[in-house]
């Protein structure tokens, strides 16, 4: 009896596949409009950067996430722009956006009164006192990610580091760990803007 089961399954399977290979060509509207929708797969695949690049030791401990708003997307586009002006590549963007998302959440700030560590500003709560440069220059996001780029490319090894080990030696945080909750999401949008 299993026997005549499996040869009636197999045989339906069998029809199943002449049916849509004979099926497949009629079908096919793409050929006829005169679209080869195999160079649009290929393209739209070699546009994402591959993840294994831009979090190449895995994330680690508990991942945090915030919806963005349009400034922020805007600041992460120019912290990618000043990554690939100054040389650098995909992960360099991953560790200076997950440090932004820990320093600022990616939000441009100024002068927070007494809220303020000492005069941090900017995208990087970088400080004109430490050498980072002026107000106005920490305060502009492409500047602010130029020197702390120009720091990251110091600090040897930075490439087989954790993020958040990454990050910390540049900017020596009293939180030094909480930079690694943010290499998901700042993975995520390199993927989504590196090409964009």
């Amino acid at each position: 009896m299993n026997t005549i089961i499996r040869n009636g399954v197999l045989g339906l399977a069998g029809l199943a596949f002449a049916g849509g290979v004979a099926a497949g060509p009629m079908s096919d509207t793409a050929a006829t409009a005169g679209v080869d929708t195999r160079a649009v797969a290929v393209a739209v695949r070699a546009d994402k950067p591959d993840m294994g690049k831009l979090v190449p030791h895995g994330v680690q401990g508990e991942q945090s996430r915030i919806d963005l708003s349009d400034e922020q997307v805007a600041n992460v586009k120019a912290v990618i722009a000043a990554t690939k002006r100054a040389g650098m590549d995909e992960r360099a963007a991953v560790v200076s956006i997950a440090t932004a998302l820990q320093e600022s959440k990616l939000e441009n700030l100024g002068h927070l009164g007494d809220r303020n560590d000492h005069d941090s500003q900017g995208l990087f709560q970088q400080r004109p006192s430490s050498g980072w440069g002026s107000i106005e220059q920490i305060t502009d996001p492409e500047y602010a990610t130029t020197a702390f780029l120009k720091g990251l490319k110091q600090v040897d090894g930075w490439r087989d580091m954790p993020l958040t080990e990454a990050a910390q030696t540049v900017q020596v945080s009293a939180y030094p760990d909480h930079y690694a909750q943010w290499e998901q999401l700042a993975a995520d949008l390199v993927a989504e803007h590196w090409n964009s």
